[in-house]
């Protein structure tokens, strides 16, 4: 047996296998015996069929996977030790065709083109600079928040007539382009909340009107949010983009508006605990401390996308493009020409930031354990628990049985250590370059790009 690799330039090369009936006959000789032994044929015993028959039947397709197997393990095991940082997976060779015998004494030759990653320098060092933002929550941001809360333990009552921020609850009737009701045309009863119509004048008719009015909506140029525009018309999302005619006449049954619930101690007490805070400027001070360390992921969201955009930018390397596009399509048969094209821009740019990744945890010997892994998974699930199960507090036993069920998952066990990949990477990128710290209120941060 020989195997040999030839660089065709930097960054594809082709790998040969070269086999003789002396590499891979002992292999098939093994794997026919085996198959005789397990084989349940008519005419003959179980584990009594001759290997002569086996090897007359069966003979040259244990003869195929069995040099297939060969030849795989053969490459990968020569990748490894010569060290060759490949992309994607070998793939044979596109005008490789020759034509053998199989009859157990032909002398076998594969070729198969491999895509080489290309070289380059980790692109961060001590003299790097990047801001580290600590955002400070603006009034308007703490006013909104502040708002939320109190509208979340308010009541409900049914004003006469409708302000901003009301909920109108009525029929929906669709129209025709002279204004009729439209037969056959959609009706639906549903709330129709001010707060989401993002078009002034829209907006200014919904407000002063009152139970029993009549009035025509707009609904796509009420609501931008397609969503939106489904819920309220009773109908799903994708029928929205074929509604050719969305005007519609709303007849008012009830103004719906939650009342924002007083400032006492009560209210303070649901919020956050018996005795924990007594006054207002206390209240908004606690509100203002929760506003600001949710906005702590934002501005480490937007250190981690300022390391990616350098990196990306500061890397130049070609990557072997045309292999990849052939090797996307042999690993996905199921995807489209103009979808391969769409998506392989992005694609070229995750593959650059996942070899700085690895070349930062190689260089640095940083490493993922497995605790780690397991560390995150519990983690993850705990948010999941407090989101859609308020007041459930799991043991610590009960979320390590969940993260043990969801390591066994081996997408979800890829997708968490990658995760944890990134993360390690991050902070090390954060020991290393050089960080200015820079407060700035959210609703500026919010400018930024």
């Amino acid at each position: 047996m020989n195997i040999s690799h030839q660089n065709i330039d930097e960054i594809n090369a082709v790998i040969t296998v070269d086999l003789g009936p002396e590499d891979y006959n002992p292999q098939v000789d093994k794997a026919i015996k085996e198959q005789a032994k397990k084989a349940k044929l008519p005419g003959f015993r179980p584990g009594m069929v001759p290997v002569s028959h086996i090897r007359r039947t069966y003979g040259k397709a244990i003869l195929f996977d069995e040099i297939n197997r060969l030849v795989s393990d053969q490459i990968n095991q020569y990748i490894s030790e010569n060290k060759l940082d490949i992309l994607g997976q070998p793939l044979p060779k596109e005008d490789d065709k020759s034509d053998y015998n199989w009859d157990f004494s032909d002398a076998f030759s594969f070729n198969y083109e491999i895509g080489l990653a290309p070289q380059f320098e980790i692109p961060f060092n001590e003299k790097s600079k990047f801001t580290d933002y600590a955002i400070k929550a603006d009034e308007e941001t703490l006013e909104s928040r502040i708002k939320n809360l109190r509208r979340s333990y308010g009541k409900m009552t049914n004003p006469d007539i409708s302000e901003d921020g009301d909920v109108l609850y009525g029929e929906l009737k669709q129209l025709d382009a002279e204004g009729n009701e439209l037969e056959g045309g959609i009706v639906n009863t549903a709330s129709v909340r001010t707060d989401l119509v993002e078009d002034k004048k829209i907006k200014k008719n919904l407000i002063g009107v009152k139970k029993d009015d009549e009035l025509t909506l707009d609904v796509k140029k009420a609501f931008k949010n397609v969503s939106d525009i489904a819920r309220t018309l009773g109908i799903k999302e994708e029928e929205v983009e074929s509604l050719e005619n969305a005007t519609f006449k709303l007849t008012v049954k009830n103004v719906n508006r939650l009342e924002e619930a007083d400032l006492t101690e009560d209210f303070y007490d649901k919020l956050f605990g018996e005795g924990i805070v007594k006054t207002e400027e206390e209240f908004k001070e606690k509100v203002k401390e929760e506003v600001e360390s949710n906005l702590a992921q934002n501005a480490t969201q937007k250190l981690q996308n300022d390391l990616y955009l350098k990196g990306l930018d500061a890397v130049k390397a070609d990557f072997p493009e045309a292999f990849l596009k052939r090797w996307l399509k042999a690993t996905n048969p199921e995807i489209k020409e103009d979808e391969l094209e769409e998506g392989f821009a992005d694609f070229i740019k995750n593959l650059k930031w996942t070899l700085i990744e690895n070349r930062i945890i190689t260089q640095n010997g940083l490493e993922v354990k497995y605790e780690e892994v397991l560390a995150l998974a519990k983690e993850r699930i705990a948010t999941q628990i407090k989101l859609y199960s308020p007041g459930q507090e799991p043991t610590d036993q009960q979320l390590s049985q969940y993260a043990v069920q969801l390591l066994g998952d081996k997408e979800q066990a890829n997708r968490l250590f990658d995760e944890m990949k990134a993360l390690k990477v991050f902070d090390y990128l954060k020991g290393l370059v050089k960080l200015e710290k820079k407060e700035i209120e959210y609703n500026k941060f919010l400018e930024l790009k």
